[in-house]
């Protein structure tokens, strides 16, 4: 008879998959911040972190299967305040040369129980939530390779311009091109992507006095930014914040990513 204390995938609602944790289990071993021991333990650990990311819920309503809910969601805290996840996202991607970048933002809802964080003026401003015409919101930018691999995440209030957030998004790397939407039409910013001889493919704003050409083509590349979104919203942690702390919302968000960038690789 099986009891609750053993590992067999049989017993799980939800289970990393093989080739996900093939992926991962060699960077948690080389990870300083991590202490893996038993393997299988790990493995049974993130699944229980993948349930809760897919189906949204509070993590009082983890399965017994996964084991006590508060000891899973301590090592997941101290995972997202370790830089676990981001660490194992940048694993996964490549910072070299690109033949182009994508960069789009988009809205999440933030749930009532992402409210109540302390209200010190700094803590306010890193837990990246504010107040719109949706209500309760934060949101999410993200720059994306040409290769569909997404680069990098800054999490801000949901009130943010995208435009504010731009330079952010493609510093550090080099490209050819940079594909967004009208909400990045900004003289500074193009002059930014021009300066390092690369093409700015942004659509100029409605009533621009000087109008500007783009490559409208390229442009239809935009759509795999919008998919990875959509891929992303798969997971109901992402999809909506119930998050009070942006860096445990964010661990969340580097996890989907991750289990998403390998089902595509």
């Amino acid at each position: 008879m099986k009891t609750q204390n053993t590992f067999d995938s049989q017993d799980l609602p939800k289970q990393v998959s093989d080739a996900a944790w093939n992926s991962i289990l060699p960077f948690l071993r080389d990870c300083r911040n991590v202490y893996v021991g038993n393997p299988e333990k790990c493995r049974h650990f993130l699944s229980a972190v993948l349930w809760i990311a897919k189906e949204g819920t509070t993590w009082r309503a983890l399965p017994k299967v996964y084991g006590n809910w508060n000891a899973i969601y301590r090592r997941f805290s101290r995972w997202c305040d370790a830089g676990v996840f981001q660490a194992l996202h940048e694993h996964f991607h490549d910072a070299g040369d690109l033949c182009g970048i994508l960069i789009d933002s988009t809205i999440v809802r933030a749930h009532a129980s992402a409210a109540g964080a302390p209200k010190k003026k700094a803590d306010k401003r890193t837990q990246a939530l504010g107040r719109t015409r949706g209500g309760f919101t934060t949101k999410l930018n993200l720059s994306l390779s040409d290769a569909g691999i997404p680069l990098r995440f800054i999490l801000v209030e949901g009130h943010r311009n995208d435009i504010t957030q731009a330079p952010a998004l493609i510093e550090g790397y080099r490209y050819d091109y940079v594909i967004g939407d009208k909400a990045y039409d900004s003289a500074a910013f193009i002059a930014e992507i021009t300066s390092r001889d690369a093409i700015a493919v942004i659509p100029p704003r409605k009533g621009r006095t000087e109008p500007r050409a783009y490559d409208e083509t390229l442009y239809k590349c935009r759509n795999l930014i919008e998919r990875f979104f959509g891929w992303l919203k798969q997971y109901r942690r992402v999809a909506t914040r119930y998050d009070k702390l942006s860096v445990r919302y964010l661990g969340f968000v580097y996890f989907a990513a991750i289990l998403v960038t390998i089902h595509k690789m």
